[in-house]
Parts: structure tokens; sequence; C-alpha cells
């Protein structure tokens, strides 16, 4: 499964944008902040009531259009404190101009960096996700988020948010899942693409139909 991404200027220039401050559009006080400071943008944790858990990740957008699969394994990884360099993961997934071939692919890092075998991938081979598919994703979101781990998932097509913004990548990419609510009906995402939309939330449904005809790592 290829991840080679449409739009490659966009995401290149969204990225060259990002390293160099110069990020048009609102930002929120994490994003100003790193502006002012060079500290690393943050989605913090906070006290939530039951059905829901949203863990800290220390975000980086993606410096090019092809390093999503490194990008949101890096970044699914800091919500355990962890720093590790971008190239270097890539070259342990053997990410090239075309992407990384699979969520296969990512499993094995996650687990190395993770110290233990917490992390498995899990296929949805159909081309939309059927409800026992979909309630293994929220179970599964769950459980990692609830054991302090972000999911990552290799995504396709065109999802739309909780708020009716729409997100497509028709090539494919890689995106980082952090938290849930409404008992994992509802998950927060974590997007290397632009940090103009680094986070935003979307039904478990819709992200179940975007991963279809590819795969989690959880």
């Amino acid at each position: 499964m290829r991840t080679d991404l449409i739009r490659k200027t966009a995401l290149t220039a969204a990225g060259l944008a990002f390293t160099t401050g110069a990020i048009a559009g609102p930002l929120t006080a994490a994003y100003a902040a790193e502006a002012r400071t060079g500290a690393p943008a943050s989605v913090q944790a906070e006290r939530r009531p039951a059905g829901e858990r949203e863990l800290t990740m220390d975000y980086q957008a993606q410096p090019n259009f092809y390093y999503c699969g490194p990008a949101a394994t890096r970044n699914a990884l800091s919500v355990q404190g962890k720093k590790i360099d971008v190239d270097a993961m890539a070259k342990e997934m053997r990410t090239t101009e075309a992407g990384t071939d699979s969520i296969n692919d990512i499993t094995p890092v996650l687990n190395k960096e993770t110290g233990r075998k917490a992390y498995e991938s899990t296929e949805i081979r159909s081309a939309k996700a059927d409800d026992k598919q979909t309630d293994e994703l929220r179970a599964d979101i769950v459980r990692a988020v609830d054991d302090g781990r972000a999911v990552v998932a290799n995504i396709a097509g065109t999802a739309v948010d909780t708020d009716g913004n729409a997100h497509s990548f028709e090539g494919g990419h890689y995106i980082s899942v952090i938290g849930y609510r409404d008992g994992g009906k509802t998950v927060t995402i974590g997007d290397s693409a632009n940090p103009n939309t680094a986070s935003y939330r979307m039904s478990v449904d819709n992200l179940a139909d975007w991963i279809a005809t590819r795969g989690y790592s959880s």
C-alpha cells in the first residue's frame, strides 16, 4: 500500500512554512507559543469525564510530502515522552518518495521504540468498514489510549471531521489517533500534513471508512 500524497507542492510548502515559523492563518495558543519560543507545540492532556481521554502530543509537521508515515509515528510516540529523529525513523521504515509501503512497516518501529510488543497491525481490506470492523477499531483505540499509547492509521480518500471540514488524501496518508470521547465514538486525530489543522475530531465510523483498504497499528 503506497502512500504517496497528492498536492505535493502544497504539503511541501506547509512543511517549509512550519519550520520557518511563517505559518498563515489563525494559531492556537500552543502554536503561538511555539512561534515565540521555538518549543514544540503540544496538545495538552487534561482531566476528563468517564469515557474520555486525550494524550499529550508534541506535534511536528512532516518536512516533505512523503514523510507522513515517519511523522505520524514520531507524533504518536511523543505521547510516551519519546523524542525520535524523523529521518532515522524514515530509514527504519524504508520510506522513499513513494511513501511508506504499509502499516506493517510502522508496527515494528512502534514496538521497538515502546520497548515491548504493545502494537499490532490490523487491516480493513474491504472498500468500506462494516460494523464489526468499526467496533474493533473503536475498542482498539480506547485500549491503546488508556494504555498511554497513540494509534497510527494509514488512510486514503476523503473524510469529514466533527466540524464539517473535509480532509482529503486521495493518494494515501498516515495519521495519529491521540484521544477519544463518548466511549470512543469520537476520536482525536493528530495530522502531520499541515500545522494549521494539526488536530481535529472525527467520528470513529468516518475514521474506519477512511482506513478501509488499508490498516492501523494499535
